[in-house]
């Protein structure tokens, strides 16, 4: 009676603090008999709660069947593997609250019925009857057989055969994970056999699923040791195109790729493929499509598995660039060099760094005075060819004046050749007076013009000049002779 008494002062004072009351089974109700083991506990839905607590005990209060259990905010709970027989279950329930308050409500009880037949058959939960391309890892759960207590298993791998297991007493649950993997690529066949006290269910339908292959994750990974993204496939850049050098057929390629193991396919007209290599080269001797793989060797689970990368590319017939021909133009920005080229590769082109930047365009604006390098690399790697653009002739490579008074000392004017090359020639030099009269035509390689005219010295003045190099190029200017 007192404790009663303090069951129903607990539950008024729940009440006035929280606003929320205890709920009281709804099934089984409180103190009902010949419940069934499968039976569904269930009760009232609480309002204002975010969840439920469900413990199932042999005492008042005990948590020795189910231990606290979750059941969100659903107000039912269905044991998974049943309760046992003519026993009485104490069923306590708790309210969580958003606050972080849980509230422990009065256990209730109910009596199990007594089992007095075998439990019947079940079946594969997972994976299901006739499912395929299951992991060889799979782990075998099937439905709870009322009136069971446990659960006898056989495996095989042919019909009625139990090789990988044999009749094996797996206790009252509902899943089994086998100590192997299953052979990979074949039929399982799975029997089993619920049983309680009273007996088992007799001659159950054998079930039967199929293996595929076994399943590796190659995705990277943390490395907690190391602190970084650990990479399990290899890390490939391998290029989408590959040129045959029209004088270098076959030709190795190699590839620059870190991985344990490598493929080389020529892929058919027909669309079959033709193994070439198994190292990091190959060699080629034909144009046309061809694929290249590369792969990491991971262990899992006692087998040995290939992450890997693979890549189509096609192979062009490719050549050397030869230079035809440089010509250069003065524009408003500047210099402009234009390159043509001959051959069957694909080309871009860098000025004065054989390194680069490279560009598509055979043109370079805004170029400098002075000696350059163009180079031309063909992209599909039979080489790079180059031409030095030689500085052309200015009017900076002639005197301003000259002094011939005999003092031994700027007596002759003369072209002079830039330091930073020699291989600008010259064809004439020719020197006019203000008024356009030819007074002399020197050769570049004599001492030059000595500020005479037939003979007779001319006076200071400023004269000018024409000048004409190997290349065609011709240039003028204004010089000064002084007395």
């Amino acid at each position: 009676m007192k404790k009663l008494l303090l069951s129903i002062l607990f539950i008024a004072h729940v009440a006035l603090v929280t606003g929320q009351a205890c709920p009281q089974l709804s099934n089984p109700r409180n103190g009902f008999v010949d419940v069934p083991v499968n039976t569904t506990i269930s009760w009232p839905q609480v309002p204002g709660i975010i969840g439920y607590k469900v413990s199932l005990g042999l005492t008042l209060g005990g948590e020795e069947i189910l231990g606290r259990r979750s059941a969100g905010i659903t107000n039912s709970y269905t044991p998974e593997v049943g309760l046992p027989e003519n026993t009485t279950i104490y069923v306590t329930i708790e309210l969580e609250l958003s606050n972080g308050e849980l509230i422990r409500c009065p256990s209730e009880s109910f009596t199990t019925e007594e089992v007095t037949t075998p439990p019947p058959c079940t079946t594969l939960a997972e994976p299901a009857d006739n499912q395929g391309n299951v992991s060889v890892k799979t782990e075998i759960a099937w439905a709870y057989a009322p009136r069971a207590t446990g659960y006898r298993l056989s495996i095989g791998t042919a019909a009625g055969a139990s090789d990988l297991l044999d009749n094996f007493d797996v206790g009252n649950v509902l899943t089994y994970n086998p100590t192997g993997d299953f052979p990979q690529d074949s039929d399982i066949f799975v029997t089993i056999t619920p049983y309680n006290e009273i007996g088992d269910a007799g001659s159950c339908t054998e079930e039967s699923f199929t293996t595929g292959n076994a399943i590796v994750d190659c995705n990277a990974y943390f490395d907690p040791v190391i602190g970084e993204i650990v990479p399990r496939k290899p890390e490939s850049d391998f290029p989408p195109q590959i040129g045959l050098c029209r004088n270098e057929i076959p030709t190795r390629i190699a590839t620059k790729d870190t991985a344990d193991g490598f493929r080389w396919y020529k892929i058919n007209e027909d669309g079959s493929e033709s193994l070439l290599s198994s190292t990091s080269e190959v060699l080629l001797s034909e144009v046309g499509p061809y694929r290249y793989e590369a792969y990491n060797f991971i262990d899992q689970g006692g087998e040995t598995f290939e992450c890997g990368i693979s890549q189509d590319f096609t192979v062009v017939l490719s050549e050397l660039a030869q230079i035809t021909s440089v010509s250069t133009s003065q524009e408003v920005s500047g210099r402009q060099i234009e390159v043509e080229v001959n051959g069957l590769g694909d080309y871009e082109y860098a000025l004065d760094n054989i390194d680069g930047p490279y560009q598509n365009s055979s043109i370079f604006t805004g170029v400098s005075e002075g000696i350059h390098t163009i180079y031309v690399n063909d992209r599909n790697g039979c080489g790079i060819a180059e031409r030095i653009i030689e500085r052309e002739l200015s009017p900076d490579d002639f005197p301003k004046f000259f002094t011939p008074n005999g003092d031994g000392i700027n007596d002759f004017w003369q072209y002079i050749a830039p330091r930073e090359q020699n291989e600008i020639q010259l064809t004439f030099i020719q020197v006019f007076d203000r008024y356009g009269v030819l007074l002399a035509q020197i050769m570049p390689n004599s001492r030059g013009w000595d500020g005479t005219f037939n003979g007779q010295p001319l006076p200071a003045s400023s004269y000018w000049f024409k000048a004409r190099d190997n290349l065609n190029n011709e240039i003028q200017g204004f010089f000064a002779l002084k007395r």
